[in-house]
């Protein structure tokens, strides 16, 4: 008898053994580029006071993503949860945003290359310089991953193995956001924000993995978010600029024929389409007689 219930009695000791073997895992990562931190690195300097910006239309516009922070004299830094590819991807969403406006003559994609560390207004204002740009879209993210153990993990681990079991809880943050600065006056004219929130589970085995994927899906998510929000603060800074002519100046570059506002060109499409509105009828009544000659007043048909 003492010998059938002696391995279940050491099975038994071995599972509470292997169970207070097994402790709760939380791990996290966090990855941001700011644009604060490209724009005033030197937070001892005061903010600059912006001016009243003066736009001067045709816009040529630039879209570029904030470099990351100054790496504070480590030699290594960790690789980008955000790819080239990824960031490349983000910047043409953003640049057919503007393509669509009528007051924009042109829109850049700036290289990753033309912007450093903390270059601040300095580096905008060579990249104004050197590529000719008047409005600069800076593009910023901001993602954190938490992973923890589920009350899963810890039942099965003692059981099964964790590799088997899905068995940790992965949550991905993140946040977007697209500035729009006037180069000169230094003056923020608009912004727009993109957020995204990924969970997910995942063993031990294959965190890493699941959080790649995790982190591009956000990603993704945050920059169609971003997309959506853009063209609806566009919309609202036309308004803007036409009702607020106090905080925002517009003038037009030698050449330039377009409308006095930024939606001067709605004003000259509504005149076409009234112009056809009354030209259509009169095209098809003369048509519709031919060469015929116009019949006279004593010869109209009788009416119903």
């Amino acid at each position: 008898m003492k010998s059938k219930s002696l391995p279940l009695l050491l099975g038994a000791i071995l599972s509470l053994g292997l169970g207070g073997c097994a402790t709760w895992y939380n791990s996290s990562r966090h990855e941001a580029n700011s644009v604060v931190q490209f724009l005033y690195p030197d937070q001892s300097q005061p903010f600059i006071q912006p001016q009243i910006p003066t736009l001067r239309l045709p816009l040529r516009v630039g879209v570029a993503f904030v470099p990351p922070a100054p790496s504070k004299g480590q030699a290594w830094r960790a690789p980008e949860m955000i790819s080239e590819t990824q960031k490349a991807l983000l910047l043409r969403r953003v640049a057919a945003e503007f393509k669509a406006l009528p007051f924009v003559q042109s829109i850049e994609i700036v290289p990753t290359t033309y912007l450093r560390p903390g270059g601040g207004f300095d580096n905008l204002d060579q990249l104004h310089g050197l590529m000719g740009i008047d409005v600069v879209a800076l593009v910023s993210y901001d993602q954190a991953q938490n992973t923890s153990d589920t009350p899963w993990s810890l039942s099965y681990w003692t059981i099964v193995g964790a590799y088997f079991v899905p068995a940790q809880k992965n949550d991905t943050h993140t946040l977007m956001e697209a500035v729009v600065y006037d180069i000169p006056s230094r003056s923020l004219l608009f912004r727009a924000p993109g957020v995204s929130m990924v969970n997910g589970h995942s063993t031990p085995i294959r965190t890493d993995a699941e959080l790649r994927a995790d982190s591009a899906r956000s990603l993704d998510e945050a920059a169609k978010d971003l997309t959506v929000n853009l063209q609806q603060e566009l919309e609202l800074f036309k308004v803007r600029a036409k009702e607020e002519p106090q905080s925002i100046h517009i003038e037009h570059k030698p050449g330039y024929t377009g409308g006095g506002a930024l939606d001067g060109w709605f004003a000259a499409l509504l005149v076409l389409l009234l112009a056809g509105r009354f030209a259509c009828p009169l095209i098809c009544r003369s048509l519709l007689a031919g060469d015929s000659k116009r019949p006279t007043a004593g010869h109209l048909p009788n009416r119903l």
